[in-house]
């Protein structure tokens, strides 16, 4: 059974020309999909949009199977549905590493010493212990992206969408990261235009053609060199 589904979804922002036209997309959580197109093809707008935080023009998101209409019914979304913004700093907006982790525990409602164990158990199982009294700007920007998925890891997510988890991460972090994902029970959209890290963690794909989903089961990501249109679009030789 799907967690979530598009259900005949179409948006444009303004008066812009459509992002996404009519489409439909199912996910089970435990998927593990990777997400490429070309830059400004809606693939960051699709996340705003199953947590709720864009609304369609037309169409509808659906939850376990339920039409969400209202805030709150998207807040439980939210709940399963663990959004990692592109930009860490967005994230992250407490004075120190602990107190941004415990943060979503606490909107979860649990008290805020239940809150500081989970997120204190959260840094340790992640390994990211040795942060936890850190002032959080004066991390470095690796530092900021594992506290950032930290931090909806600690609201015990049974998906991750994560928006360009590897931009300006170095190969050790870049390496971290890919530990931390494998050790997951957690299914996962991955966003991103670094092949190899897709390949290292996705099982399936998908990318916007034309304001359609388009998905593929037996993508094949590859560097060899060669050119065609539309190159830089995930696919699949015959």
């Amino acid at each position: 059974m799907a967690l979530f589904a598009l259900d005949q979804l179409s948006f444009s922002y303004s008066s812009g020309p459509e992002i996404l036209r009519n489409s439909s997309f199912s996910f089970e959580p435990a998927q593990k999909i990777g997400f490429h197109g070309a830059n400004g093809c809606g693939k960051s707008t699709f996340f705003l949009l199953v947590t709720g935080l864009l609304k369609p023009t037309s169409g509808h998101i659906r939850f376990h199977e339920r039409i969400l209409t209202k805030e709150k019914e998207f807040r439980a979304l939210r709940r399963e549905v663990g959004l990692v913004l592109q930009n860490a700093e967005d994230q992250l907006f407490h004075a120190t590493v602990l107190e941004d982790v415990a943060f979503g525990p606490l909107n979860l409602g649990l008290s805020p010493a239940a809150a500081r164990i989970r997120a204190e158990a959260t840094l340790e199982r992640l390994a990211l212990s040795n942060l936890a009294k850190r002032l959080t700007h004066q991390l470095s920007g690796g530092e900021k992206r594992l506290i950032a998925l930290a931090s909806i890891l600690s609201m015990q997510p049974r998906v991750l969408l994560l928006d360009e988890p590897t931009n300006d991460l170095d190969l050790g972090y870049k390496k971290k990261l890919m530990q931390i994902l494998h050790e997951l029970e957690a299914g996962w959209i991955i966003i991103s235009h670094d092949f190899d890290f897709l390949r290292r963690t996705c099982t399936e794909f998908m990318s916007i053609e034309g304001q359609q989903l388009s998905r593929s089961n037996s993508l094949h990501l590859h560097q060899h060199v060669h050119a065609h249109p539309l190159g830089d679009i995930p696919h699949a030789h015959e």
